[in-house]
């Protein structure tokens, strides 16, 4: 659509094309994503689902679903326009260096073993910052914003701090990028369309 699936397309648009995507996605699943946060987060006794929703609209109204929003929409922007470009802009080097074809399984899997380190390197603060915010409690607002956030994660653990948790992001990360745009290549090529 905006031309981003050329293979020699600039890396912006390959960027660009990744960050409306997951911007776009993040809006829809803010409220899931609330949800989740404070039931994994939980340290009262065990609370249904129902009852977070009900206990959430009763405290914040429909707004409290959408808190973090903000910083949602844009750690969905870098890590899509990550994982996308870099996958797409490591196939190439990987090609240029090897000589594999863009389709080869081994391409694939290393331009994904790359894109989920960069990934992890690009959005580790932002979940640092969507975890803080989202994990507010239902009846208390600790932080003004993302922006409010940063600052008081920043002053309190140092600038490094927003990276707390690499290790396990990574660990994360890699293999979800690795099975998710190998499984996107696969499925590309039995539909007979272009490969990433």
């Amino acid at each position: 659509m905006i031309g981003a699936g050329s293979p020699d397309a600039p890396f912006y648009l390959k960027f660009l094309a990744g960050a409306i995507t997951g911007g776009v996605g993040s809006v829809i699943g803010n409220p899931f994503d609330v949800m989740k946060t404070l039931a994994q987060t939980n340290k009262d006794k065990s609370v249904g689902m129902m009852g977070l929703v009900s206990g959430m609209y009763a405290d914040q109204g429909i707004g409290g679903f959408y808190r973090g929003v903000q910083v949602n929409i844009m750690r969905a922007c870098v890590l899509n326009a990550t994982k996308m470009g870099v996958y797409d802009m490591t196939k190439g080097y990987v090609t240029n260096a090897t000589g594999w074809n863009r389709k080869d399984i081994k391409t694939s899997f290393a331009a994904a073993f790359v894109a989920g380190f960069f990934m992890t390197v690009t959005v580790a603060p932002w979940d640092m910052l969507r975890t803080k915010l989202m994990n507010q409690p239902t009846d208390a607002k600790l932080y003004d914003g993302f922006a409010d956030c940063a600052k008081k994660t920043i002053q309190a653990d140092g600038v490094l701090g927003l990276w707390r948790g690499f290790i396990p992001i990574w660990a994360r990360f890699a293999p979800q990028a690795t099975i998710q745009l190998l499984t996107i290549e696969v499925i590309y090529g039995a539909m007979g369309f272009k490969s990433i």
